[in-house]
């Protein structure tokens, strides 16, 4: 019985990870190589998550794989891997011919699960045409990819994937275009991010959103300004405060990527897109949770007619709506003011899977250093 062994790291990984131990033994079996059941482990491993290029990753898997004495083995990663501008799917090593690497982000944000149940099995095919002396080819493999749904008609549409023999460490290696694949590698990088996190991981921030929100309720004033404000304002406003809560976190927390901490300003740039959108997709699911909260409390708490004597007008939908928009924005802005109470390793937790908060953690831990070394 061929073992199979799983590395993931900590996070994001892991659970995608642990999702496709039930899934991959029958559908190995099938596929892969008849007749033989698989047996599917996963380990979880901080040590290769510590690691920041393929290489050194699959070295890591590969040390796993002989400690396991599994059959092959396959990293499971959130690192965006690219060659020469192109994002990465996967690679087999060339000089470990038994072990693979699954780069999560290239697979997109969308369905990330049923994707790297594909990219692993497509993975360990290639590892195993590598290992036993089948002799596939390249158009027998590329096919059998096509069948899993690697070459979709949308895949071959949105973000077409290639299949490439470079040689040396890699033996083959899976990649995207560069156009096309980069669109999917952000918005995997912001799927790695978990964006709906943010929020409830900043306690401060949450604290103060809800407090001035509820005085924003029973505020008359509030009442009042919102009769007299238009839609246009209100998009406005609610723009607004978005921008202002997103800035502000990403300013007062540095988690925008400098020139310093990375040559690579391709990379840099991805980084920095990938937080801009994580910290802007949790700022706007605050607002919108708040919102509805805040609608309800309205329409449970607020007498009509007392909003009837404040603003002047007979009391629809619309007037609660508008009050919960008055005083979601005043929590919100409130929220940014009071994210400023967080540390920047809880912001980090909050805003960036396992991999990404320990690579930033470790930049600022440098940038310390260097700060002291020069006033020391």
């Amino acid at each position: 019985m061929p073992r199979l062994g799983l590395i993931s790291d900590p996070d994001f990984p892991d659970h995608v990870a642990r999702s496709l131990v039930h899934q991959l033994p029958d559908r190995l079996e099938r596929h892969v190589d008849d007749g033989s059941g698989w047996d599917v482990e996963v380990v979880c491993d901080p040590v290769a998550a510590g690691r920041s290029s393929g290489k050194d990753i699959l070295d890591a898997v590969e040390h796993q794989r002989a400690a396991h004495e599994w059959d092959y083995a396959v990293g499971v990663t959130d690192l965006p891997l690219r060659s020469e501008g192109r994002p990465v799917l996967a690679d087999t090593g060339g000089e470990h011919e038994r072990v693979g690497l699954v780069s999560l982000p290239a697979l997109g944000g969308l369905q990330p699960r049923r994707r790297a149940r594909q990219m692993v099995l497509q993975t360990v095919e290639e590892l195993v045409e590598a290992t036993s002396g089948r002799g596939d080819s390249a158009a027998e493999l590329e096919e059998s990819g096509r069948r899993r749904g690697l070459h979709s008609g949308l895949t071959e549409l949105f973000a077409p994937i290639r299949r490439e023999e470079p040689g040396g460490a890699v033996a083959v290696r899976y990649r995207a275009t560069k156009w096309r694949g980069r669109v999917r590698l952000l918005s995997g990088m912001v799927r790695s991010n978990t964006p709906w996190r943010l929020v409830l991981g900043m306690s401060g921030a949450l604290a103060a959103s809800l407090a001035t929100s509820v005085f924003g309720l029973i505020s008359s004033t509030v009442w009042q300004i919102t009769a007299m404000v238009g839609p246009v304002r209100r998009t406005v406003v609610l723009v607004g405060v978005i921008a202002l809560m997103v800035t502000w976190l990403i300013g007062t927390h540095h988690l925008w990527e400098r020139p310093r901490h990375s040559h690579d300003r391709e990379q840099r740039m991805f980084y920095n897109l990938s937080t801009a959108a994580t910290v802007t997709i949790g700022v706007g699911l605050l607002y919108g949770v708040l919102f509805l909260v805040n609608l309800a409390l309205a329409r449970l708490l607020i007498d009509p007619r007392l909003l009837v004597s404040s603003m002047g007008q007979p009391i629809t939908l619309a007037s609660y709506l508008a009050l919960a928009w008055g005083a979601t924005s005043m929590g919100v802005a409130a929220g940014a003011l009071g994210s400023g109470l967080e540390d920047d390793a809880t912001v980090r937790r909050a805003a960036y899977g396992y991999r990404e908060a320990r690579r930033r953690e470790h930049q600022q831990r440098v940038e310390q250093r260097e700060r002291y070394g020069e006033h020391g």
